[in-house]
């Protein structure tokens, strides 16, 4: 395999704390120590997890910092490059489309994207550089707009980067890791992150991957640039039955010359004023995708493969403006507004051979933009603090497409009611109702098409916004060491996003109700020790009644750290990934999946060694699965319909040295 060196990028995002409210959402711990939230939080499922929490928390990969948040998993079915698939409340979000995330204000989802509505890539987080996550489930924030349908995530960086220091890692699989952050005034910081690995599959991944970050506070504006570049080669998901024939190993991959290659580049500033209650953030960001993909092999083409490639180029202009405001009479207020630009200069996909091209199957270019207003209005009446909300969006877009009948314009607009109730029974116990409209917008290209770009035939439009009715029921309890947390919710969409195995997109299906329960516990019986657990458990249905493909029943997550001595750290973290209908009528299901991950550091001095074991018991579950029909060399024209499974990644040990500078 050619070797490529990744692309060097500069640039800077804001700072501070973040878009969702800063109301100080509760902190459901996940790890490290939690402050009591009750008097706080509006819903039980929100909370905040801080860098002293994760940072003992073993990663394979950078996207799975969102399993901070409980309930949350983070999967992959391709490259290491590539966005991960989310599971939260019984979305298969395929990339992001129904969970909203933002990096210091600026927003991460990618609205028509090249591979997936909404497509989310948290390979731009560096963990060490995040200072704290905040999140909140179900549509109840008048703040959370698009996406924001299972939940919003919200990443931001710190200033100072938890103190100057490099670490340099190496592990299994030729993986290679260089980590370091520098102060160079004590107003202007710099940071870097490079990865090189192999992998562990047959083909060799060859990820080549870096992150920059400068931050620079000027005149209480904080400047922030960022930059991330990775190129990889992707064992995608491959047919069970060509592993249990013995035609293919469980690591090995049909189409060698899968992968690709990705950047982004922030450029931000904000600014947060305490005093007046201001939060002020604007932003710039350029953004190129080209992967390349083969799910089905020979199906569609004997001759050349059924390879092909997606590609995104976009910038994205962007702001928000929020304010708190005190009404009197115990009334008080926050506002917002916000706008974003999407300048698609080229969406498209082509079938390929090798990356070379082969013919256009459709390329456009488009422009899409979002306007916001939102407000809500909080008071405590008695034991019961009460806030209402409502927010008003609206949407347009101009799709100019390479085939001039499916070209064309489109708006629509929604308004969003909000309420969240919470009754503080005692200073330790609290109950909670919450209840909102949210939506997620669709792909603008299906909302003006008209032909089937492939098939010629006569194409079904999908609406530009679906809309997603929730409610939620909760209770917190903190006692002592130990605090609980449940919750029992509802949703309906109007409209879901499904998977298309055999043309790597995802198209509109009808409406889904869900419905689920979600239990945390943290629990500190020592100064030492901490453990932490989660269950989440849903039923998902179309409101036909068939069963949604890759909603999972369950997701449970556990963890434990002890310090048996202030200078020495053991964690371990546990997930396990409930089994899923992989069609319709469930007559296929995917596997359970669980997974052991452990990290140990040892501080010496000004250093701190850390070793890090991923997959402990060497499990060999399978990290997503499908169900489509695809074509192997010698199989029949139509093809065989099968399981298709991208497994987790074997065992690999990982040792790192930290300095503090």
């Amino acid at each position: 395999m050619k070797r490529h060196a990744p692309l060097f990028f500069l640039l800077v995002a804001a700072s501070a704390p973040g878009i969702l409210r800063a109301q100080e959402v509760e902190a459901i711990s996940v790890w490290g120590r939690r402050a009591n939230e009750i008097g706080r939080a509006t819903s039980a499922s929100e909370g905040k997890v801080s860098y002293s929490d994760f940072a003992a928390r073993p990663l394979l990969r950078p996207g799975e910092l969102i399993e901070a948040v409980p309930g949350l998993a983070a999967t992959q079915h391709s490259g290491a490059g590539k966005a991960n698939q989310y599971f939260l409340r019984g979305f298969n979000l395929d990339h992001g489309t129904d969970l909203a995330a933002s990096l210091d204000g600026a927003p991460l989802n990618l609205p028509s994207h090249g591979h997936g509505q909404g497509y989310l890539d948290l390979n731009i987080l560096t963990p060490e550089f995040v200072h704290d996550i905040s999140f909140r489930k179900g549509p109840y924030a008048a703040e959370n707009g698009d996406f924001a349908t299972a939940g919003a995530v919200a990443f931001e960086t710190a200033d100072h980067l938890h103190g100057d220091g490099v670490q340099a890692w190496t592990g299994d699989h030729a993986y290679y890791r260089a980590v370091g952050s520098k102060g160079v005034t004590d107003n202007v910081l710099v940071a870097g992150d490079i990865t090189r690995s192999r992998g562990a599959w047959s083909t060799p991944e060859d990820l080549r991957k870096i992150n920059l970050l400068g931050r620079a506070l000027v005149r209480g504006w904080s400047i922030t640039a960022l930059a991330y570049d990775a190129k990889w080669n992707a064992t995608d998901q491959i047919p069970r039955r060509a592993v249990e024939d013995g035609m293919l190993g469980r690591l090995d991959a049909i189409d060698p010359t899968d992968g690709g290659t990705t950047s982004r580049y922030i450029l931000s500033a904000r600014r947060r004023d305490l005093l007046r209650g201001l939060d002020a953030v604007v932003y710039v960001q350029r953004y190129k995708l080209d992967l390349y993909s083969n799910f089905t092999y020979f199906l569609e083409d004997p001759i050349h493969g059924d390879q092909f490639e997606q590609a995104d180029q976009r910038w994205i202009y962007g702001g928000s403006l929020t304010k708190r405001w005190s009404l009197g009479d115990g009334w008080s207020a926050r506002t917002g507004v916000s706008a974003r630009v999407d300048d698609i200069g080229k969406v498209g996909l082509y079938r390929t051979i090798a990356r070379a091209r082969l013919r256009t199957v459709r390329q456009d270019a488009l422009t899409e933009w979002s306007t916001a207003v939102w407000g809500e209005a909080s008071r405590r009446f008695g034991k019961l603090d009460a806030t209402f909300g409502l927010r008003a969006d609206a949407f347009g877009a101009d799709v100019s497409a390479g085939y001039p009948r499916n070209a064309g314009t489109v708006s629509d607009a929604q308004l969003s009611p909000k309420l969240a109730l919470a009754w503080r029974v005692s200073r330790r116990f609290e109950l909670y109702a919450d209840a909102g409209r949210g939506f997620h917008s669709n792909d603008a290209r299906g909302a003006v098409i008209t032909v089937d770009p492939v098939t010629g035939d006569p194409a079904r439009r999908a609406p530009l916004l679906s809309p997603t009715d929730g409610a939620e029921l909760g209770l917190r309890l903190k006692r002592g060491g130990l605090s609980l947390t449940a919750a029992a919710w509802t949703l309906h969409v109007d409209s879901e996003l499904v998977y298309v195995g055999d043309s790597g997109f995802t198209e509109a299906a009808g409406a889904t109700q869900r419905r689920g329960v979600e239990l945390l516990a943290d629990w500190r019986p020592t100064s030492t020790l901490s453990l932490t657990g989660s269950w989440a458990g849903t039923h998902a249905r179309f409101t036909n009644g068939d069963r949604i493909p890759n909603a999972v029943d369950s997701v449970v997550s556990a963890g434990a750290t002890w310090k048996p001595r202030p200078t020495s750290t053991l964690s371990l973290t546990y997930r396990r990934l409930g089994a899923a209908p992989l069609i319709e009528d469930d007559s296929v299901r995917s596997r359970p999946t669980s997974l052991l991950n452990a990290l140990i550091v040892q501080d010496i001095g000004r250093a701190s060694l850390m070793v890090e074991i991923l997959n402990l018991t060497n499990g060999k579950g399978d990290d997503i699965a499908y169900f489509y029909a695809s074509r192997l060399p010698g199989e029949p024209a139509g093809g065989v319909d099968d399981v298709h499974f991208h497994p987790v990644e074997p065992r690999a040990l990982r040792v790192g040295l930290k300095i503090n500078l």
